[in-house]
């Protein structure tokens, strides 16, 4: 929608697609909602992210993940990407940390393709680069039947991701949204988090 916006602008027309901010009255049910799914999959972790993975909310699981991340780092806006990458984020504890980048590069780069080279997506893909130079686009492709993400908290967590979009938004905020869930993908990651 916001590329739709932008041709729209560009050709002297009014844009199509509103955009209001997340915080606004005209979403507050929507945003509500979206509050409630977060906190519906607790106890595993949650995130509701922006196009370009910022945090715009999280359920309180998350909160168990971060301990021991660089303070500067949790600052909004919190970018799950910087965050995973960094070394005083995640990036020491990750376990499988070259399948992990390279997942997430691989996003980002499927993002950046679908924006038309949004400059801040563009941006945050340098970023990462410098993160972990040299590191290519990681290892083959494991057997399991998805990505895992190994993360070492307290003990090794395997979770899975699935990410959600909202149904045929009609507003560019809310296109921007995905809501991001972590699923144990072992019995003793799922004991783990329920415990």
């Amino acid at each position: 929608m916001a590329e739709q916006n932008a041709l729209l602008l560009g050709g002297g027309f009014v844009p199509r697609y509103p955009q209001r901010p997340a915080d606004g009255p005209e979403l507050a049910s929507v945003m509500d909602g979206l509050r409630r799914l977060l906190d519906a999959h607790a106890p595993f972790p949650a995130l509701l992210l922006d196009d370009h993975w910022d945090v715009v909310d999280a359920n309180a699981a998350v909160d168990g993940l971060l301990v021991g991340c660089a303070p500067e780092l949790l600052e909004p806006p919190l970018n799950v990407i910087r965050l995973c990458l960094h070394p005083g984020g995640l990036a020491p504890r990750i376990r499988n940390l070259p399948t992990w980048r390279a997942h997430l590069r691989g996003q980002l780069d499927e993002r950046i393709v679908r924006s038309g080279g949004d400059p801040g997506l563009l941006a945050l893909r340098e970023e990462a680069e410098a993160l972990s130079p040299g590191a290519g686009q990681g290892p083959p492709p494991r057997p399991d039947p998805v990505v895992l993400l190994e993360l070492e908290a307290g003990g090794l967590l395997r979770l899975f991701s699935v990410a959600t979009r909202i149904e045929n938004p009609q507003d560019v905020t809310l296109d921007g949204l995905h809501l991001e869930t972590f699923v144990p993908a072992d019995e003793a990651t799922r004991a783990a988090l329920s415990g």
